[in-house]
Order: structure tokens, then C-alpha cells, then sequence
């Protein structure tokens, strides 16, 4: 796919596109996850959460989804409370890509990324043109548009985890939260997928959070870096202001040495 596009997000003018987080309160099962955080993710951006196994990353960007209720605080998007939007709303607005999602035994591979046009869709009106094409746009981004036919089941994780890709890009929604979105893939495909969530924000203006734990990818592909530990915020800023000893060694407890990477200009950690 070429070389890196560079880090000049765009943002649609006019319309604010970014996520504001105040006090954030989450439990889960009794216990709290996100404790009071405050977190502002710039529109248009590129953003990356980090922090060790347990620290809240997956159940922050669920919240900003709008699928897990709130024990207090409040998550903004274009400055309307996500927790009153309507189920439908939501979905024209906010896409996910979960950790580990399950497609129906048999379903196809172009059928699963047809999902994703559901939220744009007039009640008993067949797919359009422009959703058809959506549909086919999708599956040429994460290259699966020769299998389109076959059924999710028969491909590799690493296909599989396109194919999910593939639907939160038919959705086509101004903000997308992808969580670990290289889980499965090796290493060209996980470059890929992250040069790809690079290009919705500089050629198309979205709005993109992404959990990574690859810290190297984070600084690479990451307009900006939210780091979390204990379900709340350690650090958050571009990443050679995040991705310091004594960040990194605050959030995982280990020693590091930061290099720079001589091609792209970014934080390289180098763990000891």
C-alpha cells in the first residue's frame, strides 16, 4: 500500500468531530473499571489507548460506543450526550469492531460486511446501489474482494478479522472504535489495517480510536496517545509526550529505552 500517509488529520469543517470525556464512572460486575477519567480525543485524529491487560481500554471505548451504562460522568460526540442518542442514531454515527465477534454459522463473507450497511437502510427497502458499493469499497480496503462468496467460517482468523474490518467500514460512520483491530493478522496484513485506519482520517476526516498494545504501532500509526492504567488516565499527548520511561515504566512497571525511528520521526521503545 506504499508508505505512511503523514500525520495531518483533517476534520470535516464546520462540524465538530471530537469525543469529550468527563469524570467517567464505569463498573463492571460490581466492580469499577473507569474510575473519574477525563479525556478529550481531538476530531478528526487518529488516537490510540494503551495500558496493560485489566486497565479499562476496552471498556472506555465501549462506553464511547454507547453499550455499556454509566455510573457516572458523561461521553460527547459532536456535543450530544451518546447516552441519549437513539439505538439508530448511534449506529449512523459510531461503528465497533470488537475483540472477538462471532458471524451466524453459514453466513458469507460479502453478507457480514452487508451488515454494516444496516443503520443506513429504509425499513423493507432492498440494498441500493450506493449501498451495494459501499458493500464492495469495503471488501477491496481489506482485500477480500475475491471472497466475497465464501462462507466467514472457511477463512483464516486473520481473514475472518478483515472481513469484521471490512463491516465497520461499510458502516461508514464519521466516528470508529476499533479494539486491537491486528489481533490474528500477521504482520504485512496488521501494517495494512493500520495504514488503512491512517488513511479514514487523513483522506476521509473521521474520527478513529483504536486500542493497540503494540507500543511502536501506537506511535506510528497514532495521531495522539491516551495511556490508562487502573481505569484511569496516566498520560495522554502525542506520542514522543506520552511514550516515555517513566510513563512506560509507571503503566507496565518495566524499564525501557526510547530510540527514535529514523524513517518515520517517532518514538521507538526498546524494552530492557
Amino acid at each position: 500500500m506504499g508508505g505512511d500517509p503523514p500525520h495531518q488529520p483533517r476534520t470535516a469543517l464546520g462540524v465538530d468531530m471530537s469525543v469529550s470525556i468527563e469524570n467517567l464512572k464505569v463498573p463492571l460486575g460490581g466492580r469499577p473499571i473507569l474510575k473519574g477519567l477525563s479525556l478529550d480525543l481531538p476530531g478528526g485524529e487518529v488516537s490510540g489507548l494503551i495500558g496493560p491487560n485489566g486497565c479499562g481500554k476496552t471498556t472506555l471505548l465501549r462506553s464511547i460506543a454507547g453499550l455499556l451504562p454509566l455510573q457516572g460522568g458523561s461521553i460527547s460526540w459532536r456535543h450530544r450526550q451518546v447516552a441519549q442518542m437513539k439505538a439508530g442514531e448511534r449506529a449512523r454515527q459510531i461503528a465497533i469492531l470488537p475483540q472477538s465477534a462471532q458471524a451466524p454459522e453459514g453466513m458469507k463473507v460479502a453478507d457480514l460486511v452487508a451488515r454494516g450497511r444496516s443503520p443506513h437502510l429504509r425499513p423493507f427497502r432492498p440494498m441500493s446501489k450506493v449501498d451495494r458499493d459501499a458493500v464492495q469499497r469495503a471488501l477491496a480496503d481489506v482485500g477480500l474482494e475475491h471472497l466475497g462468496d465464501r462462507p466467514v467460517a472457511a477463512l483464516s482468523g486473520g481473514q475472518r478479522q478483515r472481513a469484521w474490518i471490512a463491516m465497520v467500514l461499510a458502516q461508514d460512520t464519521p466516528l470508529v472504535l476499533l479494539d486491537e483491530p491486528t489481533t490474528f493478522l500477521d504482520l504485512p496484513h496488521q501494517v495494512d489495517i493500520l495504514r488503512l485506519a491512517r488513511r479514514l482520517s487523513t483522506e476521509h476526516g473521521k474520527t478513529v480510536v483504536m486500542v493497540l498494545h503494540d507500543l511502536n504501532f501506537a506511535a506510528r500509526f497514532c495521531d495522539r496517545i491516551a495511556a490508562l492504567k487502573e481505569g484511569q488516565l496516566v498520560a495522554e499527548g502525542a506520542p514522543e509526550t506520552v511514550l516515555t520511561q517513566q510513563t512506560i515504566g509507571q503503566m507496565f512497571g518495566m524499564t525501557c529505552r526510547i530510540l527514535s525511528d529514523p524513517r518515520h520521526n517517532t518514538p521507538f521503545v526498546l524494552p530492557d
